[in-house]
């Protein structure tokens, strides 16, 4: 009889210990989520999407590209600023135009073409802050979209984890994921069509939407 008790008040501290842990957890994560530079941002402008061909919408037919989609499902005007070709230096160099829009939110998705010209990791990453570090001067309040690596195994995912942190930025884990590779949400090799396209601003949707009352426009 004192075995099982002694076993069962055990087993009550270590449950509670279990909880606490669990619990602190929980705070610590809800903190460290909206820890984010610029929330809610100060600038007053549309939200903008600054990106490459999947940010302008290769592929897709005419108002389905995702900031279009995005929009739509959140109640926002995004203005596409996407430009085939486009690596983080060529976004980058454009930067400034986007600035005169003065941005609340930007989507900020480039490095694709990066990978595919094999710029070293080490500059594209230096872009990328360039570019967030200039964002967030401006008072916009920046969301980091990932795009997986030209690679077997995906070499970005902990790049732009470690970016994100180190910038604390928003950040959207490889924009591709579930789409590339399946012909039934691609248009060509490296591009989605209509529905591919809508299941990244579906995504994106899902994500920004705990965000969304702070991020609009007052």
């Amino acid at each position: 009889m004192t075995v099982t008790i002694n076993l069962s008040r055990r087993g009550k501290i270590v449950a509670a210990l279990v909880l606490a842990a669990l619990g602190a957890w929980l705070v610590r994560s809800c903190l460290e989520r909206y820890d984010y530079v610029n929330f809610p941002p100060s600038a007053s402008g549309p939200w903008v999407a600054l990106g490459d061909s999947l940010t302008e919408g290769f592929g897709a037919s005419e108002g389905h590209d995702y900031p279009s989609v995005l929009g739509q499902r959140l109640g926002v005007s995004i203005v596409n600023q996407g430009k085939s070709g486009d690596t983080t230096a060529d976004g980058l160099a454009r930067l400034e135009r986007v600035m005169q829009l003065n941005p609340r939110v930007v989507l900020l998705c480039l490095g694709g073409n990066d990978c595919l010209q094999r710029v070293p990791p080490e500059r594209m990453l230096a872009n990328l802050g360039a570019i967030i570090d200039r964002l967030h001067q401006n008072g916009s309040f920046v969301v980091l979209i990932g795009v997986r690596s030209a690679t077997l195994r995906d070499r970005n995912r902990k790049l732009f984890r470690q970016l994100a942190r180190e910038k604390q930025v928003f950040r959207v884990p490889n924009i591709l994921e579930g789409i590339f590779a399946k012909p039934i949400y691609m248009s060509d090799a490296l591009h989605p069509n209509d529905e591919g396209y809508r299941r990244i601003a579906e995504r994106l949707a899902k994500q920004l939407q705990p965000l969304l009352p702070k991020l609009k426009t007052p």
